[in-house]
């Protein structure tokens, strides 16, 4: 492959040898072989044998030349043929890598059959940055991340084809399928060997599905399968007028003969034909979704006893520019039953209890969706491994065997391993980095040297996700079994999340603007407050609540509390202890009055909650004291009793009863969450000898007495995916140990808008959101007072939910709801039917530093007497649930 430079014809000779050479190798060579000056005539006829003297690279910058040296196959010492193969070889080599424009190879000395060759090479140029046009800077930034190119790699041919496939894929998967991508390379004059990617986009209009054509099913109609297909649908069409006359034929036709199937049939096919709207689901096509889909479509199949269900085949054409068909071909097969059902290698529980909990019998339809959850994991009940995995079997193994098929007919022989029990040798935690271990490890169910429990496993994992200090969707049980001494090291994975809430929010109430600033810490550490180095800012890792707040509108209000959480007092067990202060100041100051007024309030509260083991451990109680005085001077603006002074005592107790069960504290998608409450107070008049009803106000409420209960109680149910149905019932209580003194001004319920307290949080009272209705419009004597509250009151509530985001540092999702709702002055009134009604939708964000925030709209359907304003459609803020 080397000629040397002497005359004219011998250079076009050895040219027309390297064409012939390249063709019978079937490569193409963009390369130049030459000869320096000045050497004897080779015969290219007779190949001379030389020995390599030394071999030189010139040309390039960045890569390494004893490298390409050694690439090309040829070192120093070697002996080859002038002409021959193996420079050609090494040319192909250096040519492959495809950093090269240009390669050839020159001899710069002969000697007494010693050559001495130099590799004359010009490198591809470098990546000095890289632009996208005809997009948005949203997808700019999306397909950086799409296509990787990093600054500084060699621009080849493979570079840019594989930038062009992957922002091809970006798109497809977006559904559009004409996309079309080009690549420009502009010199980077300010820089040696470099170029400018300018990456022309040009998407297209998406590609949609115009129809789906079904062929071969008898047992599913085409519309059932088109909605088997979840992912993958046809574009909205409403088109009413379209064919009408035929189908109005079609119609009266049947009615007139009393074909009851035909009179289904036309509605049927005119509305799946003329009135298919496509609203909550783009009708693009995504083949990765499609694949998902044909899946789903067997399924049902096998659900049904079809269990040879197939696709025999799938096509598709283009019916117009941006839209094509999709055609499935689908054979069924026949539907199969279960014949006879037996189990292998059982001693540890019976043929009868496996039965019960397989829930399979003789005659029954073919499942094997039913047979796989029943067999391996079924969260709403039993399974046949979570019977063995959650006492210590974890080396069980089951495999049901088709052992026999006969006609319709299938005998079926699960077969069993149970191998021996195996015992928790080792926990250990990962990603815990601001959590104290013994924080976690206290929430562990599962211990070193108990037997291996997947139920344990699960509900430490629910635990872990209740403490809202790690990331619920990350949360990863890693068991790593070793069989050899029937141990297991159970790996707890973390990600740890924030979980400090701040909130600052203003509001109007009482024609004033209220400002409130809230600071939560849900991961703090008391004991470390004095240590320096813990303030990172705040002192953390012990999993205990330090909730401060301060609400004002200017001098004339404020109010300050503080809070304090310890979940496990003395470390050993779940006994939560919980301390609070609470202080407000109403007054006129800023007013033009000669007259001071003000209304104080100071309230201490303490309190032991536990976690029961009876009913089962979802279960907690709680009790606690609490002590509130009210000072009155000259304040008679907000209480309709008395003269506007005094002193007013509250010494309470509080009693709960609860059971909370769901999956997540964030997004919950099943359980519950019930509680039944009660707070009550001395009943001191049934331990005087005063006549009540002779008393002044201030006499007769100077000690508060009355028994309060609530009943909240929330189900959450997956309905499919993580779409969610939550139905909850509210309901409240306020009662009177004496006629004579009658139900306490205090204490009351105030129904109605966005439920947040703030300003209005005084006397104990209970602030609960309705929305479609004015703040507090559903309160009884509204119109009149605003500041009598109701003594009983109900609510119900039904939410569909659906997350657009489940990330821990954005949880967003939007729902629908319907409520009903209303407040009575007097439980005489009550009446369960007589409720107001709203609707509407919303959008909730749970973001780590303020808590899940809320915006709903809401119409109230009902008109209520005396506020005219009180319904209708109506905007809701809401801060960490509070209008729940």
């Amino acid at each position: 492959m080397i000629y040397p430079s002497r005359s004219v014809f011998t250079k076009r000779m050895v040219s027309l040898i390297i064409v012939l050479l390249v063709l019978l190798s079937g490569r193409n060579l963009s390369a130049q072989l030459s000869f320096g000056t000045e050497f004897p005539e080779i015969d290219y006829t007779n190949p001379v044998e030389y020995e390599i003297g030394g071999i030189t690279v010139s040309g390039v910058k960045y890569l390494d030349q004893s490298v390409l040296i050694m690439i090309s196959g040829l070192s120093t010492g070697q002996k080859i043929k002038i002409p021959g193969d193996q420079v050609t070889q090494a040319v192909k080599k250096l040519w492959e890598q495809g950093l090269f424009e240009n390669v050839r190879i020159v001899i710069k000395k002969l000697e007494n059959r010693i050559v001495f060759l130099e590799y004359q090479l010009q490198e591809r140029p470098r990546l000095s940055k890289y632009t996208f046009t005809g997009v948005k800077k949203g997808e700019s930034d999306n397909l950086k991340d799409e296509v990787k190119l990093v600054r500084g790699e060699v621009v080849t041919d493979n570079v840019l084809m594989r930038t062009t496939n992957y922002i091809k894929k970006y798109y497809h998967k977006k559904g559009f399928l004409n996309s079309k991508v080009s690549i420009e390379q502009i010199k980077d004059t300010a820089k040696l060997n470099e170029v400018i990617l300018k990456i022309h986009i040009q998407k297209n209009k998406r590609v949609k599905i115009s129809g789906i054509l079904i062929e071969g099913n008898d047992f599913f109609t085409d519309e059932q399968i088109k909605g088997y297909l979840k992912k993958t649908k046809e574009k909205g069409s409403f088109r009413p007028f379209r064919d009408f006359p035929y189908y109005a034929y079609d119609l009266v036709r049947s009615v007139t003969t009393f074909k009851v199937d035909e009179i289904g049939n036309s509605v049927r096919n005119y509305t799946n034909n003329n009135l298919r709207l496509r609203i909550f689901k783009a009708s693009k096509f995504i083949d990765e979704e499609f694949e998902e889909d044909k899946e789903n479509v067997l399924k049902k199949y096998n659900i049904k006893g079809y269990r040879d269900a197939r696709i025999i085949s799938d096509s598709i054409y283009r019916d117009k520019e941006n839209t094509i068909v999709l055609k499935l071909n689908i054979e069924e097969g026949r539907q199969y039953y279960f014949r006879n059902i037996t189990w292998v290698g059982n001693t540890k529980y019976s043929t009868a209890e496996l039965d019960a909990i397989l829930q399979l019998k003789k005659g029954d339809l073919y499942n094997q969706e039913i047979l796989n959850t029943n067999l391996t994991y079924n969260p709403n009940s039993i399974d046949v491994s979570s019977l063995y995995l959650d006492n210590g079997y974890l080396f069980f193994n089951v495999n049901p065997v088709e052992v026999r098929v006969e006609n319709d007919s299938i005998d079926l022989e699960i077969r069993i391993r149970e191998g021996k029990q195996a015992t928790i040798k080792r926990i250990i935690i990962k990603g815990n980095t601001k959590t104290n271990d013994r924080v976690v490890v206290r929430e562990i169910r599962s211990k070193p040297g108990q037997l291996f429990s997947r139920s344990d496993i699960i509900r430490t994992t629910r635990e872990l996700a209740q403490l809202k200090f790690f990331n619920p969707e990350k949360i990863n049980p890693v068991p790593t079994p070793n069989q050899e001494d029937g141990t297991v090291d159970i790996t707890y994975e973390l990600e740890e999340t924030s979980s400090d809430v701040i909130e600052l929010s203003g509001g109007w109430g009482y024609n004033r603007i209220i400002g409130s600033l809230g600071l939560t810490f849900n991961n703090f550490s008391i004991q470390n407050t004095f240590k320096k180095s813990a303030w990172r800012p705040i002192p953390s890792g012990d999993g205990q609540t330090l909730s401060l707040r301060f609400n004002t509108y200017g001098r004339g209000y404020l109010s300050y509390s503080v809070s304090f959480r310890e979940p496990w007092l003395g470390g050993r067990k779940p006994n939560a202890l919980t301390l609070s202060y609470y202080h407000s100041l109403y007054s006129n100051a800023g007013y033009a009055s000669d007259v001071r007024s003000e209304f104080k309030i100071d309230g201490v509260s303490a309190g032991i909650g536990k976690r029961l083991q009876w009913p089962d451990d979802y279960f907690t109680l709680y009790t606690g004291v609490g002590y509130n005085v009210y000072r009155l001077k000259n304040y008679r603006s907000i209480f309709q009793f008395g003269d506007g002074n005094g002193r007013y005592n509250n010494i309470n107790m509080q009693f709960s009863f609860g059971r909370n069960s769901i999956d997540n504290p964030i997004y919950p998608r099943s359980g519950g969450d019930h509680l039944i409450s009660v707070e009550l107070t001395p009943p001191y008049s049934l331990f005087s000898d005063k006549e009540y009803s002779t008393l002044t106000d201030q006499e007769k409420y100077e000690w508060i007495e009355y028994h309060k209960w609530k009943i909240e109680s929330s189900w959450f149910t997956k309905l499919a995916g993580n779409l969610v149905m939550m139905a909850r019932a509210k309901y409240g209580i306020l009662g009177s140990f004496n006629k004579s003194i009658g139900v306490t001004p205090f204490e009351r319920f105030y129904l109605g808008g966005d439920g947040l307290s703030g300003f209005n949080s005084f006397d104990g009272r209970d602030i609960i959101g309705m929305r479609g209705y004015g703040n507090e419009t559903l309160t009884p004597n509204y119109a009149v007072d605003r500041n009598v509250g109701g003594t009983l009151y109900s609510k119900l509530t039904m939410e569909l939910r659906y997350p657009l985001s489940l990330n821990p540092g954005a949880t967003i999702y939007v729902l629908g709801f319907l409520e009903a709702g209303n407040d009575w002055a007097k439980a005489t009134d009550f009446n369960p039917f007589e409720l107001y009604r709203s609707a509407g939708v919303g959008v909730k964000v749970f973001l780590p530093m303020f808590g899940i925030l809320g915006l709903d709209w809401g119409y109230g359907f009902d008109d209520v007497p005396g506020v005219p304003s009180a319904n209708g459609g109506q905007f809701h803020f809401s801060i960490n649930q509070s209008i729940d």
